[in-house]
């Protein structure tokens, strides 16, 4: 896989990705759900999950640094398909992950391109050595992206009889394996 970071710009790319932060243009935009739809959005962007984001940037605005939330762009058509975002700041070397890729591009492999690359980039940060992430157990597709993305599940409830969140995390240790 290809991966590099951009240092000017907070950019992570990979292979098939491009990972930037928000603008609070952008947020502004899918807040205002008026229709008025920028060009580089899939027909589908946004999903409720980056409606949610946008709302809480106001009381989160360090989500727009180069730690927190990161718009997911199609490198071959440009177009904004999903977004991922880390929840600073950690908590004893811990980052929370959580993504979500627009149902027009699911089954891609983008949502672990993502995961993969995002991770990586957390657990280089200085005082981080653990990134979770949690997965309603009805969703076994987004457990399957943390699965392949390299993250361990790390609760005992089994499969298909959890309530709740089924927890999943990796280490810099794991990326090293």
């Amino acid at each position: 896989m290809h991966s590099s970071a951009s240092s000017l710009t907070g950019e992570l790319i990979t292979d098939r990705l491009t990972l930037r932060p928000w603008t609070t243009a952008e947020a502004d935009a899918v807040r205002a759900d008026d229709g008025l739809r920028p060009a580089d959005w899939a027909d589908d962007f946004p999903a409720d999950g980056d409606r949610i984001i946008a709302a809480l940037f106001d009381d989160h605005p360090d989500w727009f640094g180069a730690y927190g939330h990161r718009l997911i762009v199609e490198r071959d058509s440009g177009l904004v398909v999903g977004s991922i975002g880390l929840l600073r700041p950690p908590s004893e070397g811990v980052l929370e992950l959580g993504y979500g890729v627009v149902a027009s591009r699911r089954g891609r492999g983008y949502a672990t391109e993502a995961t993969r690359e995002l991770a990586a980039f957390a657990l280089a940060a200085q005082g981080v050595h653990t990134v979770i992430a949690g997965v309603d157990p009805a969703n076994p597709a987004s457990a399957r992206v943390l699965e392949k993305a390299g993250f361990e599940r790390y609760d005992s409830t089994p499969t298909g009889k959890a309530d709740g969140t089924a927890r999943f995390g990796c280490t810099g240790a794991d990326r090293q394996e």
